[in-house]
This record gives C-alpha cells, structure tokens and sequence, in this order.
C-alpha cells in the first residue's frame, strides 16, 4: 500500500483526470477505504488544495480552482505531448508567447526523467519548424475575444480588409478557429446582419460592450471558415464531385485551400478556390482521384486546355526530340 504522502499525490492526480469522482472510485483507485479518502481529502485542503465535495446520490469530489496551482502530475505520454506543444507554440502566430513558452519548457525539461528525456531530445532534435512570412496576433486580443466568445457579449472593433480598408465592426463573437497559420473571429456583423470571418491579426482594439446577445442559427465554425477562407475569398470558385470517399480527399486538401463534404462512401463534393482557372485546373488534376466539375463550365474548358497542352508534350517527348547533350 501507498504511504500517505504517495498516496496525497496519488489522489492529487486521479482528481485531475476528470471532472468529478465518487468516494468508493476513488477508494478502489487508491486501494484504501473511504474512510481514508475523506481523511486524505481533508489533508488536501489543509495544504490549501481546493477539493469540493458534494453529498447526495450524484455528490463525489471534484478538484476546484483556487489561489494556487496544483502540481500537474502528467503521464509518460502526457509529459511528452506537453513538452511538443510548447516547442510548438514558441513558433507560433501569437505575439510574445514564445518566451513564456519556452521558460514553461526549461521547468519542465529539468524535472524529467532520463528516458523521457531521450524522447523529446530527439524531437528537438530531428524536427525543422517552417517559419516566416506569418503575421502575429496579440495574446490580449485573443484573450478579449475568447472571453467574448464565452460569454457572448457583443464586440466592438477595428479592423483591416484584406486590401488594407479600415472600417469599425459591431459583432456577435461565435467562435475562434486556428488553422495553423492564422486565427479566425467567426462572428455575427450586426451591420450587415450576415456571419463573417475576421482574421485576428487584422482586429485591433476590442472591446465588450457589456450586452449579451442569444446566438441566431450560428455556422459550425470550422466549416464556416474553411469555406470562406478556402474559395470565398478568390476570384473562381468551383465545386467539383470527386470519385473517392471524403477521408482520402482530405488527407490531400487542407482546410484553408478547400471544403470536403462526403457525397457517400465513395464519392464527395469539393468546394475550393483560385484567383486563375489554370492555377484550378492544374491543382484538380494534381489531386489523383477522377472527378467531375460542377461548376463553373469555364472550368471544363480550362481543363481541357490543359489536357491538350499535356498531350502535345507526351507526343513531342515520343517522336524523339533533339534534346542538348
């Protein structure tokens, strides 16, 4: 049997892992009666650690927030996975996090045990971030539209068109998404009365104007901006049936460059962009799967363009041409 110091910790870490526990779970858990998890419990809250309690059927114990942190108390797994997502985020597209992440990271790296320490090593190690060209979004932005997005208060803000327009915009926060390479405002113009997306870094100054609003008929999120960001926003936008089931298209379709809808188990509709329609029919063919346009018909013109132009240089490379040595 664990002694009681083990045991705390023990406890400590079961009470993170979800939201609520009875006293027999954690008893089984732990090995011990229920006696001595009410009296570990109590032990807790001695050392500050805010662990409610309920009584009744549906009562059990759940660790509550309170003035100071617990100790996290991660698995080999979690530790790692910790460990990636603040290498990660020390490249990322918020302003100013890099630092913070990587002091996180130093604490973190000190306390690790040897074999854990092999394994990130060779993350670090054998991993390349592509970085560059990306623009940053201010933590406190963030921060104000999450908090917005939570408690559904209205928004007021500035905000820069992807030509550079200023303008003010009155919202109804719905969402954030991140893409990876951008944070997205899914949202409401009360102006315009319609559901936009606004690229985060392009917000400046938000602030709630301290009245709620009810959510009308909201978009899912993620649809919502892969298909305004991933065709709305070019000149062409084609929607094309392709002949192989959603999950396989997908792998090859980022989020940001198209919308993959499963038709059925086979086939699925694709909703995508481009400022050309040879730039389209290029990326179409480079897809891999057959497929049939829907629209636009210039499409099936271009394509054939392209086909020809495909062809002719199968037949020059066949009749042997006079190639430099």
């Amino acid at each position: 049997m664990l002694d009681t110091s083990a045991r705390l910790l023990r406890l400590l870490a079961i009470l993170q892992t979800r939201p609520e526990w009875t006293g027999p779970e954690l008893a089984r858990q732990l090995g011990v009666t229920v006696r001595t998890v009410r009296r570990d419990v109590a032990r807790l809250r001695d050392l500050g650690y805010p662990v409610r309690a309920a009584s009744g059927v549906a009562g059990g114990y759940r660790l509550g927030a309170g003035s100071r942190l617990p100790p996290l108390l991660l698995d080999d797994d979690e530790a790692v996975a910790v460990v990636l997502s603040l290498r990660t985020a020390a490249s990322q597209s918020v302003t100013g996090i890099a630092e913070t992440s990587l002091r996180a990271l130093a604490k973190l790296e000190r306390i690790l045990p040897a074999r854990l320490a092999r394994r990130t090593a060779a993350l670090r190690l054998t991993t390349v971030p592509l970085t560059g060209g990306t623009p940053t979004v201010d933590p406190d932005v963030l921060t104000v539209l999450a908090e917005a997005c939570q408690s559904q208060h209205r928004l007021h803000f500035g905000y820069r068109s992807r030509d550079g327009a200023a303008s003010v915009r009155r919202v109804e926060p719905h969402r954030l998404v991140h893409t990876g390479r951008h944070w997205y405002l899914v949202a409401r113009d009360t102006d315009r009365d319609d559901w936009r997306t606004f690229r985060a870094d392009r917000i400046t100054e938000p602030r709630s104007t301290g009245h709620r609003f009810t959510p009308d008929d909201p978009p899912d999120p993620a649809s919502f901006v892969a298909d305004s960001v991933g065709a709305a926003q070019y000149r062409f936008r084609a929607r094309v049936l392709v002949h192989a089931p959603a999950p396989v298209v997908a792998e090859r379709v980022p989020p940001t460059a198209g919308l993959v809808e499963a038709v059925d188990g086979s086939s699925c509709l694709l909703t995508t962009g481009a400022d050309s329609l040879g730039f389209l029919a290029l990326h179409l063919a480079l897809l891999g799967p057959e497929f049939t346009v829907l629209e636009p018909a210039a499409l099936a013109d271009e394509l054939a363009v392209l086909a020809g132009r495909l062809d002719r240089a199968r037949g020059r490379f066949a009749s042997g041409p006079d190639r430099p040595e």
